[in-house]
Formats: structure tokens, sequence, C-alpha cells
């Protein structure tokens, strides 16, 4: 018998019976934080799950079957030009209006196709970080100066955390680069206008299916949300088409498929998300039972589903737990938070980057929750910490990233972001008291 490991099983067996004996069930903040637990991964079941996550992986998923290996070295590979690769993974957040878990299936199949780590890390830092709305939404509710600087530190730092990734991993990334250079270039199914309206059509069902409601009722944001559907049902129907003459699905495949979306919209219109799930309950039964390109895509995308949901709902679960929800306290206090961020000290910014990069923060909820911790004594300098390091990740991104990156480069990549972050937030402060002081 090998007393070591038994020694090692035996620590393990007391340290849980410990943790079940002093289980503090029946003090109040315990039991809240358990409710507030299982109210966190409710709300992000029945908001992010069927309207983010799912058309997500059925984009992760065709990102593997439908677009060239060499297409994605091309632009965003080892040997990619490195002003072409950072520029394309920089913006992309001004297209993709997604938190830090939706963008995770997006970056899993760019990174497994042969994306270069630091072209990749910069894509999931952008895709959340760099969101159109929120930025809008910061400047007129926190004012032009912060969403100013969130624009552009948003930006900057997609470019510096990717640079610094593939800096620190360089002896990887040239690995990757010989075994790049040696591959054979595939050929081309179909031209690239073809996949690339493709492509458009799921993100803009992706994009529009998710539009935020704004504070104005009047207005080209108001004007585009109360038309949100019709955007969505007219990217769908585009989609269909090009299902049925570009990737060769039958038909009548397609029309059975819309048959239940156009009656559950016809009859239930005050609930889209009916006719938007019986859409890709249809996609995914007839692509699942296909045997050519459209079965390869289902199951790459199931493969995105598998490795990614349960984490993220564990992660949700255990965020809820510790943190609650907006306005509703987990078992950490919010008086712990309202006392760390004030200020503009390096342990305020510190705090907020470290605080935002665990908690989650669905697309623009990180605006309502700052703008109460600012009127609770929070700093500017903090403030910006943290709508830095909030949207770009969270503990159930973290450990879907360890999935995909390794320990070793998650941990990198998430002190990336809380050092830049925190710089940041202190140089804003210092110079945001320094205008106000002359």
């Amino acid at each position: 018998m090998n007393w070591k490991n038994e020694w090692k099983i035996l620590l393990l067996i007391i340290a849980g019976f410990l943790a079940c004996f002093y289980l503090p069930v029946g003090t109040f903040r315990f039991d809240t934080a358990i409710l507030e637990a299982f109210h966190l991964v409710k709300w992000y079941a029945q908001e992010h799950v069927l309207l983010c996550l799912v058309p997500a992986f059925f984009i992760a998923g065709a990102i593997g079957v439908f677009v060239s290996q060499a297409s994605v070295m091309k632009f965003l590979g080892a040997k990619a030009n490195k002003i072409l690769a950072y520029g394309v993974a920089a913006v992309s957040g001004t297209i993709l209006a997604v938190c830090s878990c939706t963008i995770l299936p997006l970056f899993a199949g760019i990174y497994k196709m042969g994306a270069g780590l630091g072209p990749a890390s910069a894509f999931l830092y952008s895709g959340p970080a760099i969101n159109v709305l929120a930025i809008i939404l910061t400047a007129r509710i926190l004012g032009p100066e912060m969403g100013i600087a969130r624009a552009l530190g948003a930006v900057l730092f997609s470019v510096v955390i990717g640079v610094s990734m593939a800096f620190i991993f360089r002896k990887e990334e040239k690995a990757k680069l010989v075994i790049q250079m040696a591959m054979p270039e595939e050929a081309v199914k179909r031209p690239l206008w073809q996949t690339s309206l493709y492509f458009a059509a799921m993100i803009g069902i992706l994009v529009f299916a998710n539009w935020g409601k704004p504070q104005e009722v009047s207005g080209v944001w108001a004007a585009i949300y109360n038309a949100k559907w019709l955007i969505t049902a007219a990217f769908a129907a585009a989609f269909g088409l090009m299902l049925v003459f570009w990737f060769k699905m039958q038909a009548w495949k397609v029309g059975i498929m819309a048959m239940p979306v156009i009656l559950l919209a016809v009859i239930l219109p005050d609930q889209p998300l009916l006719a938007f799930t019986a859409g890709f309950i249809g996609l995914s039964v007839f692509t699942s039972t296909d045997q050519g390109e459209s079965g390869a895509w289902f199951a790459s995308s199931w493969t995105f589903a598998k490795q990614i949901l349960p984490l993220l709902l564990f992660g949700v679960l255990v965020a809820g737990f510790l943190l609650g929800r907006v306005g509703h306290e987990g078992v950490i206090p919010a008086e712990w938070v309202y006392r760390a961020v004030g200020g503009n000290s390096l342990a305020a910014n510190f705090f907020a980057s470290f605080a935002g990069a665990f908690m989650y923060f669905a697309t623009l909820t990180e605006v309502p929750i700052l703008q109460g911790l600012m009127a609770n004594g929070m700093g500017k300098g903090p403030a910006l910490a943290l709508l830095l390091a909030g949207p770009a990740l969270s503990l159930p991104s973290m450990l879907v990233i360890n999935t995909v990156l390794g320990l070793k480069k998650t941990a990198v990549f998430v002190s990336l972001v809380i050092v830049m972050s925190t710089i940041s937030g202190m140089l804003f402060g210092f110079f945001s008291n320094s205008l106000q002081g002359g």
C-alpha cells in the first residue's frame, strides 16, 4: 500500500467532512447566496444560452468546416501580416456585440483552425470589450471622457495583449509557424464571397436577436430595436436560401424548418424566442442527420457545445454565489466592494480590475452597475479599470479559456488584462483629478 497517497486521500476526506460539518446553512447571507447562484444561472439560461450561445456554437462549428485552414492562417496565422492580423482582431468587437462568454466558441474555432496566439488573444479580448453600443451607453451615462477612455483603452489593450502573448510564448509560435509552412494548400470549395455572406447572415442573426433596448424611445437605436426581429428574420431567410443554393441542403428540409418558425411568429408575435428556438431546433435536426458538409458542421458545433456550455453554467453558478446579481448580494458583502474601490489608489484600481475580471457582466449591464458604484463613492480610475477588465473576462470564461489554451497561457492572459487595467485606471484617475483640480 502506498501510504503517501493514502494520507492525501485521508486529508481530502477530512477536509470534505469538516466543510460539510461546519456548513453555514441557516445563516442569512449563506442561504441568500445559494439562492442568488440559482437566480443568476436561471437568468443566464433564459437570456443568453438560446439567443447568444447557440448561434455562437453554430458559427464556431462553421468556422471549422466551411472556412479553410489556409484562409485562417493567411489572415490570422503565425505567418500572416502582423498589421493585418492584429487590425482584423482588434476591430472585431465593433461587429460582435457579445459578452465574454459568447465570444468563447468563436475564439476556440479560429484558434483551433490555426490562428496565431497573438491575434487570437486580441480577438478574445476585443470581442466583448470593443462594443459600440456599450461604449455609446458609457459616454451618455458616465460621461464623454469615460466613453472615449474606454474606446481607446479597449482597442489599444487588444493589440498590446495580443502582442504580449505572442512575445511571451514566442517559442511555441515559432514551432507553429514551422508546421504551418509545411502544410499543403487546401482546395477552395466555394468562392470567398459566398462564404463571407454566409457568415455575415449568421452574425446578423446573432447581433440583432440580442440587440439591447436603448434608454431613448426614439432615434436610430430605438428604431433598430423596434425592428430587431424583422431584421433577424430577414437574415434568417437569406441564410436559408444560402443553405439551399450554395451548401446543397435540400429545399424541402429548409421549408420544414421554416414552417414552425413562421407559424409561431404569426400566432405568438409577443414571444419571438419561441420562433427563434424552433428555427435552431429544426436546423439541428436536419444537419445532424446529414452525411455531408452539413453533418460535419453540426458535429463541429456540438463538440464546442459539449466543451463550453457545462463549464459556463458552472462558472455562472459560482459567480452568482460569490457576488450575486445586479442589485442583490452574494456571499461577499457589497459594502466590501464599495470600500475597496474608493479613491484612485493602486489598491483601489487593482481591486476593481481583479473583481471585474472574475465577475460576470452581460452585455451593457456593466454601465448601470458602475453608475451605482460611482454613486457610492467609486473613483473614476477604478471605474475605468473595471470597464476594461470586466466585460472581457469572467470566472466562467476563464474556465473555458483554460481548456483551449491551457493553464499557463490562461494565467498570463488574465494577468495581462488585470495589470493593464490597473495601470490604465490609475493614469485616467490621475489625469481626471488633475483636470478637475486645475
